[in-house]
């Protein structure tokens, strides 16, 4: 069965969905090729991944096509017939032909692409008049309304829209009148962009390839200049940052920027961008960056007290610490710890971003916790007096430890509504004390289980300091 048939073959009458023997009765030399559904995907995940160049924005169309959102990009090529006839050059050097059009309305769009004359530009609002005399198809209808229409002497978009809209959905279903509006504008469409929509995307050509590392740097300053310039103009901060280095063969590699508060100082954000230049293969050059900005929230310029050092208040002097640490080691594992309204260790502490604003709750001093929490309880040997004295000595990781100072035991229980506390102590109940060796160390131990009990005691180690 043809899955597809390029354009000499249709020239002599081959169609998609025909048997092969069919096909090769009417083209005795018919060259075929193995159906590939898998990598005709991948193929064009991959395409699409790449027009990213063009638009920040990207959906894939079926199985052939794709659709870009261009607003507020094209005046980047000079223009939308510039950037679509790049496009459609580049294709075509790499032996992809391609079809493309450009419309207000996705359905609008994907008519003329396919059934309009080649590189159509549709005018604001024109595209009804453009569409009027293509074939039915070019409304993507259900296959039922699509084989009807034409039985019916309804052969044009243009004889659609003129009928009455009762009779029309009636006689064909809502579905038709569904496609009429969203080609013609008067419904919207949903499309899934394999990443989210973004006014905030920026571009660089160069006339010549670059490769020298120098030069990488140099020109992802350059282009987040140019979006930064972009947010200040209108009082925005972001808080990530992507450049995006496109090959002369296609490739593209991005580097990731975080910001832990929002920012658009580019000199900055080049220095954090930086070290992670390394990672980037020009290959046989680089030939176009973009960058994009998300997580854009308004950034109001703030005047510093004269007193401040540097012009520079506790948290924006804390601020480009803190991004450099979590570019180099992940926005994972910077973290502040904020208290959290439960009386078992493991949930009374929630991590928080570095520099957001707490949420007012404050340490119980009466119950003072050790200043690291281990992730898991570690069993220690003990020697203690029964039942409730603290150890005398324990023995953590092969290493003896003599108590010279002890305070508790404070005892936790399982918290029974959420039916889950731990699994290490059968009952389920632990006894904390706070010890100070002889060394001057502290720790943080619990007793699991209670003396007399149908199991023996447990001792684990918990926290140090």
């Amino acid at each position: 069965m043809a899955a597809v048939v390029d354009e000499a073959a249709a020239g002599f009458g081959l169609f998609p969905g025909q048997k092969a023997a069919d096909a090769a009765a009417l083209c005795p030399d018919l060259v075929t090729h193995d159906h590939d559904p898998d990598g005709d995907q991948a193929a064009l995940e991959a395409l699409s991944d790449w027009c990213v160049r063009f638009s920040p924005a990207v959906a894939l169309d079926g199985t052939d096509g794709l659709f870009l959102d261009i607003s507020g990009a094209d005046h980047l090529w000079g223009g939308e017939a510039a950037m679509m006839d790049d496009l459609l050059t580049r294709m075509a050097r790499w032996g992809a032909p391609a079809r493309a059009a450009i419309a207000d309305t996705p359905g609008a769009a994907w008519g003329l692409a396919r059934y309009g004359p080649d590189r159509t530009i549709a005018p604001p609002g024109g595209q009804g008049a453009l569409l009027a005399g293509l074939p039915v198809a070019a409304l993507r209808l259900d296959a039922d309304a699509q084989a009807q229409l034409p039985r019916l002497g309804l052969f044009q978009v243009g004889q659609l829209l003129a009928l009455p809209r009762g009779q029309l959905a009636r006689r064909f279903g809502t579905g038709t009148l569904l496609r009429l509006d969203q080609a013609l504008g008067e419904a919207r469409e949903a499309l899934a962009f394999r990443r989210p929509p973004s006014a905030w995307f920026d571009r660089l050509a160069f006339a010549e390839p670059i490769s020298v590392g120098d030069d990488l740097a140099r020109a992802s300053g350059d282009a987040l200049a140019l979006i930064c310039a972009r947010l200040e103009a209108e009082g925005q901060g972001a808080r990530r940052f992507e450049v995006v280095f496109h090959r002369l063969d296609g490739q593209a590699h991005a580097v990731r920027v975080g910001l832990s508060r929002p920012g658009r100082d580019a000199r900055r954000i080049a220095r954090l961008l930086a070290p992670k230049l390394d990672v980037v293969d020009p290959g046989f050059g680089i030939e176009i960056v973009t960058v994009q900005a998300d997580g854009v929230e308004t950034l109001s310029a703030v005047q510093h007290g004269l007193d401040a050092q540097d012009g520079a208040g506790l948290e924006d002097g804390l601020a480009p610490l803190v991004d450099r640490l979590i570019n180099r080691l992940g926005e994972d594992r910077v973290w502040r710890a904020e208290p959290f309204q439960s009386h078992v260790p493991e949930r009374s502490v929630v991590r928080r971003p570095p520099l957001a604003k707490g949420a007012g709750e404050v340490w119980d001093p009466a119950r003072p916790r050790p200043a690291r929490l281990l992730r898991r309880p570690e069993r220690i040997e003990v020697v203690a007096q029964l039942p409730d004295e603290p150890p005398a000595r324990f023995t953590w990781r092969g290493r003896p430890h003599r108590v010279r100072h002890a305070e508790g035991p404070e005892r936790i229980g399982q918290e029974w509504w959420r039916k889950a506390f731990d699994q290490i102590g059968p009952t389920r109940v632990r006894d904390y004390y706070r010890v100070e060796d002889e060394a001057g160390g502290r720790f943080w131990i619990f007793r699991a289980g209670l003396y007399g009990g149908p199991d023996e005691p447990k001792w684990w180690l918990h926290g140090l300091g």
